[in-house]
């Protein structure tokens, strides 16, 4: 059979070392966009919805652009009124350790705070 050739599958099961999530690198991402959008501004509870969904998308835009191939994100944004007062938050996920991470930034300012979470998950 002249002519023909073998395909051979090429599944990436793990990522490069330079194409793995990074969490320092994600961290600073997300402080440079909180920084940028929360720096001097006051707790509105009718805006809250609105600016949290928007610093969702922003991060998440962001972190598409730093080149981590082969990973979906899911980012996560709480922000409350600046009253003294601590939260907790939670999160459980079921993933591979060797590829999956997660980061997490807070941002306070006299009026509010802002909690951002950003979950990596490598897909093959």
């Amino acid at each position: 059979m002249e002519g023909s050739s073998v395909v051979e599958n090429t599944y990436i099961i793990r990522p490069n070392y330079q194409h793995k999530f990074k969490g320092a690198a994600v961290k600073e991402c997300i402080r440079n966009v909180l920084q940028g959008a929360l720096s001097g501004r006051q707790y509105d509870p009718q805006e809250v919805p609105g600016l949290s969904r928007s610093l969702a998308d922003s991060i998440k835009d962001k972190l598409k652009e730093t080149g981590f191939d082969r990973y979906k994100f899911v980012v996560q944004v709480v922000i409350g009124e600046q009253r003294g007062e601590g939260v907790k938050m939670a999160a459980r996920c079921f993933w591979d350790a060797d590829t999956d991470s997660y980061v997490q930034e807070v941002y306070m300012n006299e009026s509010l705070f802002c909690v951002a979470a950003a979950f990596g998950c490598y897909y093959y």
